[in-house]
Protein backbone atom coordinates (compact mmCIF):
# COMPACT_ATOMS: atom_id res chain seq x y z
CA UNK A 1 0.00 0.00 0.00
CA UNK A 2 0.94 3.45 -0.47
CA UNK A 3 0.49 5.79 1.45
CA UNK A 4 1.64 9.92 0.71
CA UNK A 5 2.08 13.52 2.35
CA UNK A 6 0.89 16.26 0.71
CA UNK A 7 1.00 19.88 1.47
CA UNK A 8 2.89 23.06 1.08
CA UNK A 9 6.71 24.18 2.25
CA UNK A 10 6.72 24.11 5.97
CA UNK A 11 3.47 22.09 6.25
CA UNK A 12 4.68 19.44 8.36
CA UNK A 13 5.01 17.06 6.13
CA UNK A 14 8.59 15.51 6.91
CA UNK A 15 7.60 15.67 10.35
CA UNK A 16 4.41 13.31 9.73
CA UNK A 17 5.77 11.05 7.48
CA UNK A 18 8.31 10.02 10.15
CA UNK A 19 5.36 9.62 13.10
CA UNK A 20 3.10 7.61 10.79
CA UNK A 21 6.15 5.55 9.83
CA UNK A 22 7.14 4.66 13.20
CA UNK A 23 3.61 4.16 14.67
CA UNK A 24 2.35 2.00 11.50
CA UNK A 25 5.69 0.35 10.83
CA UNK A 26 5.58 1.59 7.55
CA UNK A 27 8.54 2.24 5.18
CA UNK A 28 9.42 6.02 4.91
CA UNK A 29 10.74 7.37 1.80
CA UNK A 30 11.46 11.35 2.09
CA UNK A 31 12.07 14.21 -0.19
CA UNK A 32 15.29 14.23 -1.28
CA UNK A 33 16.31 17.73 0.23
CA UNK A 34 19.35 16.70 2.22
CA UNK A 35 21.62 15.77 -1.05
CA UNK A 36 19.57 17.65 -3.30
CA UNK A 37 22.34 19.66 -5.82
CA UNK A 38 20.66 22.08 -7.07
CA UNK A 39 18.20 23.49 -4.07
CA UNK A 40 20.72 26.28 -2.42
CA UNK A 41 21.40 27.39 -5.88
CA UNK A 42 17.48 27.51 -6.77
CA UNK A 43 16.99 29.79 -3.58
CA UNK A 44 19.83 32.06 -5.10
CA UNK A 45 18.49 32.40 -8.29
CA UNK A 46 15.21 31.09 -9.03
CA UNK A 47 15.10 32.28 -12.88
CA UNK A 48 18.48 30.12 -13.28
CA UNK A 49 17.89 27.16 -11.92
CA UNK A 50 14.60 26.12 -11.75
CA UNK A 51 14.32 23.98 -14.42
CA UNK A 52 17.12 22.09 -13.24
CA UNK A 53 15.52 21.81 -9.62
CA UNK A 54 12.05 20.17 -10.84
CA UNK A 55 13.97 18.13 -13.56
CA UNK A 56 15.55 16.54 -10.79
CA UNK A 57 12.72 16.32 -8.17
CA UNK A 58 10.75 14.80 -11.20
CA UNK A 59 13.19 11.96 -11.39
CA UNK A 60 13.61 11.46 -7.87
CA UNK A 61 10.43 10.96 -7.47
CA UNK A 62 9.48 9.21 -10.38
CA UNK A 63 12.17 6.62 -9.15
CA UNK A 64 10.85 6.60 -5.74
CA UNK A 65 7.09 5.67 -7.28
CA UNK A 66 8.56 2.70 -9.05
CA UNK A 67 10.72 1.36 -6.35
CA UNK A 68 7.16 1.72 -3.93
CA UNK A 69 5.43 -0.44 -6.40
CA UNK A 70 8.49 -3.08 -6.69
CA UNK A 71 8.68 -2.95 -3.15
CA UNK A 72 5.37 -5.01 -2.14
CA UNK A 73 5.21 -2.77 1.32
CA UNK A 74 3.05 -0.54 2.72
CA UNK A 75 4.87 2.61 2.36
CA UNK A 76 4.70 6.24 3.36
CA UNK A 77 5.92 8.44 0.97
CA UNK A 78 6.85 12.68 1.75
CA UNK A 79 5.82 14.47 -1.02
CA UNK A 80 4.23 13.34 -4.38
CA UNK A 81 5.34 13.36 -7.72
CA UNK A 82 1.93 15.32 -8.69
CA UNK A 83 2.86 18.03 -6.90
CA UNK A 84 5.66 19.14 -8.64
CA UNK A 85 4.06 18.92 -12.01
CA UNK A 86 0.75 20.82 -10.89
CA UNK A 87 1.73 22.97 -8.22
CA UNK A 88 5.77 23.95 -8.28
CA UNK A 89 6.34 23.92 -11.79
CA UNK A 90 3.42 26.42 -13.49
CA UNK A 91 3.98 28.51 -10.59
CA UNK A 92 7.88 28.70 -11.92
CA UNK A 93 6.44 29.51 -14.85
CA UNK A 94 3.38 31.44 -14.15
CA UNK A 95 6.11 33.70 -11.95
CA UNK A 96 8.18 34.11 -15.20
CA UNK A 97 10.84 32.22 -13.30
CA UNK A 98 10.83 29.28 -15.94
CA UNK A 99 10.78 29.66 -19.87
CA UNK A 100 7.41 28.57 -21.65
CA UNK A 101 9.81 26.30 -23.68
CA UNK A 102 11.68 24.80 -20.22
CA UNK A 103 8.31 24.33 -18.68
CA UNK A 104 6.99 22.62 -22.41
CA UNK A 105 9.57 20.05 -22.14
CA UNK A 106 8.87 19.60 -18.18
CA UNK A 107 5.37 18.50 -18.54
CA UNK A 108 5.77 16.56 -21.73
CA UNK A 109 8.20 14.42 -19.63
CA UNK A 110 5.84 14.31 -16.92
CA UNK A 111 2.76 13.66 -18.99
CA UNK A 112 4.94 10.45 -20.35
CA UNK A 113 6.13 9.60 -16.68
CA UNK A 114 2.50 9.36 -15.53
CA UNK A 115 1.51 6.57 -17.82
CA UNK A 116 3.94 4.75 -16.23
CA UNK A 117 2.80 5.21 -12.52
CA UNK A 118 -0.51 4.38 -10.02
CA UNK A 119 -1.80 7.50 -7.65
CA UNK A 120 -1.24 6.71 -4.06
CA UNK A 121 -3.93 4.66 -2.19
CA UNK A 122 -3.96 7.56 0.26
CA UNK A 123 -3.70 10.95 -0.43
CA UNK A 124 -3.28 12.88 3.10
CA UNK A 125 -3.31 16.75 2.34
CA UNK A 126 -2.06 19.14 5.38
CA UNK A 127 -3.43 22.68 4.51
CA UNK A 128 -1.98 25.27 5.88
CA UNK A 129 -2.19 29.37 6.00
CA UNK A 130 0.98 31.02 5.00
CA UNK A 131 1.42 32.39 8.74
CA UNK A 132 1.75 28.83 9.66
CA UNK A 133 3.71 27.79 6.87
CA UNK A 134 6.09 30.60 7.81
CA UNK A 135 6.11 29.28 11.88
CA UNK A 136 7.23 26.41 10.87
CA UNK A 137 10.29 27.56 8.13
CA UNK A 138 11.46 29.64 10.78
CA UNK A 139 11.38 26.74 13.86
CA UNK A 140 13.32 24.68 11.54
CA UNK A 141 16.17 27.11 10.45
CA UNK A 142 17.35 26.17 7.09
CA UNK A 143 19.29 28.69 5.67
CA UNK A 144 18.48 27.93 2.14
CA UNK A 145 14.48 28.43 3.17
CA UNK A 146 15.29 32.11 4.90
CA UNK A 147 14.89 34.06 1.33
CA UNK A 148 11.12 32.23 0.29
CA UNK A 149 9.08 35.25 -0.37
CA UNK A 150 5.59 35.27 1.26
CA UNK A 151 4.19 35.89 -1.81
CA UNK A 152 5.68 32.79 -3.23
CA UNK A 153 4.37 30.29 -0.43
CA UNK A 154 0.83 32.16 -1.17
CA UNK A 155 0.82 31.37 -4.58
CA UNK A 156 1.76 28.04 -3.39
CA UNK A 157 -1.07 27.62 -1.05
CA UNK A 158 -3.75 28.71 -4.21
CA UNK A 159 -2.40 26.17 -6.48
CA UNK A 160 -2.60 23.53 -3.80
CA UNK A 161 -5.98 24.37 -3.26
CA UNK A 162 -6.80 24.30 -6.63
CA UNK A 163 -5.31 20.69 -7.07
CA UNK A 164 -7.46 19.49 -4.21
CA UNK A 165 -10.72 20.79 -5.02
CA UNK A 166 -10.66 18.61 -8.52
CA UNK A 167 -7.87 15.42 -7.06
CA UNK A 168 -10.06 12.35 -8.25
CA UNK A 169 -7.97 9.84 -8.64
CA UNK A 170 -7.98 8.45 -5.12
CA UNK A 171 -8.76 8.36 -1.34
CA UNK A 172 -8.09 11.81 0.04
CA UNK A 173 -7.82 13.02 3.95
CA UNK A 174 -7.73 16.65 4.87
CA UNK A 175 -5.85 17.75 7.60
CA UNK A 176 -6.17 21.31 8.74
CA UNK A 177 -2.55 22.03 10.02
CA UNK A 178 -3.71 25.80 11.62
CA UNK A 179 -5.83 24.21 14.19
CA UNK A 180 -3.91 20.77 14.96
CA UNK A 181 -0.50 20.29 16.92
CA UNK A 182 0.52 16.70 16.01
CA UNK A 183 4.48 17.23 16.31
CA UNK A 184 4.26 18.17 19.71
CA UNK A 185 0.67 17.04 20.94
CA UNK A 186 0.11 13.50 21.44
CA UNK A 187 -3.47 13.54 21.81
CA UNK A 188 -3.64 15.76 18.28
CA UNK A 189 -1.55 12.75 16.92
CA UNK A 190 -3.95 10.83 18.00
CA UNK A 191 -6.47 12.18 15.84
CA UNK A 192 -4.86 12.20 12.92
CA UNK A 193 -3.96 8.26 13.31
CA UNK A 194 -7.66 7.63 13.83
CA UNK A 195 -8.68 9.72 10.93
CA UNK A 196 -6.07 8.06 9.06
CA UNK A 197 -6.86 3.83 10.12
CA UNK A 198 -10.34 5.04 9.42
CA UNK A 199 -9.64 5.90 5.65
CA UNK A 200 -6.90 2.97 5.71
CA UNK A 201 -10.03 0.22 6.33
CA UNK A 202 -12.05 1.83 4.15
CA UNK A 203 -9.33 0.88 1.26
CA UNK A 204 -10.16 -2.83 1.21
Amino acid sequence: MHIAIAGNIGSGKTTLTGLLSKHFSWEPHYEDVDTNPYLHSFYEDMQRWSFNLQIYFLNSRFRQVVDIRRSGKTVIQDRTIYEDAYIFAPNLHDMNLMSTRDYDNYRSLFDLMATFIQPPDLLVYLRGSVPSLVRNIQKRGRAYEESIRLDYLKKLNERYEAWISGYNTGKLLVIDIDNIDFANKPVDLGTVIERINANIHGLF
